[in-house]
């Protein structure tokens, strides 16, 4: 890595400790920031099941001056359109200025005695920048339950371009406090109304 910050050697660390592809992610991480300097980075890996197979995926989430850097790496088992299991490596690029929304939510066991500073037990953390809207729909109705008039739909628009689930169950108290981090400096970096 031509950089020599310690962000920088502590992405990369991170990236190598996910064990999953780590030159892949590196070099598609590495291209997306450019000379940008870093200032907070989160990895997270994440292994599914579907049916008989394991899949892995890792997401790289890394905040420059100027940018949000979302990276999302796939694996493939073998398949028709290739004798060989291959990745999938993606980079989407986002000035901080265009994002628009980052929800944080925190589950807390026994909230009755929790104490300021303790670690949630789960976080999840919900981005949107207006690449990527849910439209929620169902049939509107009006107050008459005799009523067969039509009356159209209702519903709702959800930007959640990104959400990432951590817990500390599944992914150690680290992964949950660097969640936390990184989700702070995110809404730091938005709040600044100069960008």
């Amino acid at each position: 890595m031509a950089k020599t910050s310690t962000t920088t050697q502590g992405l990369r660390a991170a990236i190598e400790r996910s064990g999953y592809y780590p030159a892949l992610v590196a070099e598609a991480v590495e291209a997306a920031v450019g000379g940008e300097p870093i200032r907070s980075y989160l990895v997270h890996q994440e292994t599914t099941f579907d049916q008989n197979e394991v899949r892995r995926h890792v997401t790289v989430l890394v905040l420059t001056d100027n940018r949000f850097i979302v990276s999302h790496t796939d694996e493939q088992a073998a398949d028709s359109t290739s004798p060989t299991p291959y990745a999938t490596t993606s980079t989407e690029s986002v000035k901080i200025g265009r994002i628009s929304s980052v929800v944080v939510s925190r589950v807390v066991a026994n909230p009755e005695s929790y104490k300021p500073g303790a670690l949630p037990r789960e976080v999840v953390l919900t981005i949107g920048w207006g690449a990527v809207s849910r439209i929620d729909l169902e049939p509107a109705a009006c107050g008459d339950p005799n009523c067969e008039a039509d009356h159209g739909y209702t519903g709702s628009s959800t930007a959640d371009d990104l959400s990432l689930r951590v817990s500390e169950a599944g992914d150690g108290p680290e992964t949950v406090r660097e969640a936390l981090a990184f989700a702070q400096s995110l809404s730091e970096a938005t709040a600044d109304t100069t960008r």
